[in-house]
């Protein structure tokens, strides 16, 4: 039977299967993504709005906030304003964080050079699957080996209660870890071939290779490497609550007792009534945390951008 030519034209208009599918997968994908955003913005408001409050509802100063040493939200001093001086968490934080990574990276990088560069055979066969195991431990098992094992330790040749700084650095360390190296790993992984072909065709020896050509090539990727296990580091929790001591206290060395934001957070969080000025204080410990993450988010993604330019 022959088709008219308006039947003709209409099969020829009418989409085909697999274009039909194409927008129904446009349309899943684009909803995902809607969803997502509205989720991140959604917790981003929901926890400045949270931590705001300390400021607009209780009028607490910011500069106070930021300086203040003095952690007690339930006293007022001499003045009548509340004890929220959050300088003590702040620094404690950014000591442990800034001294895992110091320590961590070393051991990383030589790791990820290790497997990519020097033994790429059985040095990935024996140390990757070492690494993936440490990446799948739970950071409560981290807290008890570094309450049973690192503050004894700590407490037997510093001296002190073992409880501080140190023995959180030392859980820290072992926990990002697995993530500095894979991401390392992948750096290396990711500059040409040919440039260690023409380093080595030029006389260069393998370890003049790796110092002068590999680890230059790779410099973008191993900092966002350390970069991301710093904010890692930062947003622990449990593990540090565990060995840290939490003592908001400003840390005159590495063996006293100190607190995070994240310890301060876990412990005094659910003893707290929602509204009052000690739930709103721990809201603004969560604001900050919050503002870091982003910090440490936005520090990455300027270093890979970088490393695409060069």
């Amino acid at each position: 039977m022959t088709k008219s030519p308006e039947q003709l034209e209409h099969e020829l208009k009418r989409r085909s299967k697999a274009a039909k599918l194409e927008i129904w997968g446009r349309v899943v994908s684009f909803t995902a993504l809607i969803i997502i955003a509205a989720v991140v913005v959604a917790i981003i408001g929901f926890v400045a709005s949270k931590g705001l409050a300390t400021f607009t509802t209780n009028h607490v100063n910011l500069w106070s906030f930021l300086s203040g040493k003095d952690w007690n939200p339930s006293i007022t001093d001499a003045h009548g304003k509340p004890e929220v001086g959050a300088l003590s968490m702040i620094v404690g934080s950014f000591l442990i964080t800034i001294l895992s990574a110091l320590v961590a990276t070393p051991f990383a990088i030589g790791t990820a050079v290790f497997m990519n560069e020097i033994s790429p055979g059985k040095g990935a066969k024996i140390l990757q699957p070492v690494t993936e195991l440490l990446v799948g431990i739970p950071s409560v098992v981290y807290g008890f080996i570094g309450l049973s094992v690192i503050v004894p330790f700590t407490r037997a040749t510093f001296g002190g209660s073992g409880f501080g700084i140190l023995s959180g650095t030392c859980v820290l360390f072992v926990m990002i870890l697995p993530t500095v190296t894979s991401m390392s790993a992948d750096a290396l992984r990711a500059v040409p071939r040919y440039y260690r072909e023409a380093s080595l065709a030029l006389g260069a020896t393998q370890w003049q290779t790796i110092y002068k050509v590999v680890l230059r090539a790779a410099t973008p990727g191993l900092m966002t490497a350390v970069v991301f296990g710093m904010a890692r580091a930062f947003g622990e929790a449990l593990a540090v609550q565990m060995v840290v001591g939490n003592a908001a206290l400003m840390p005159h060395s590495l063996v006293d007792p100190a607190a995070t934001l994240t310890s301060v957070l876990t412990t005094g969080i659910g003893n707290t009534v929602m509204g009052s000025l000690q739930n709103n204080a721990l809201w603004s410990l969560a604001l900050v945390l919050l503002v870091m993450s982003l910090v440490f988010n936005l520090i990455i993604r300027l270093i890979g951008r970088k490393g695409r330019l060069q």
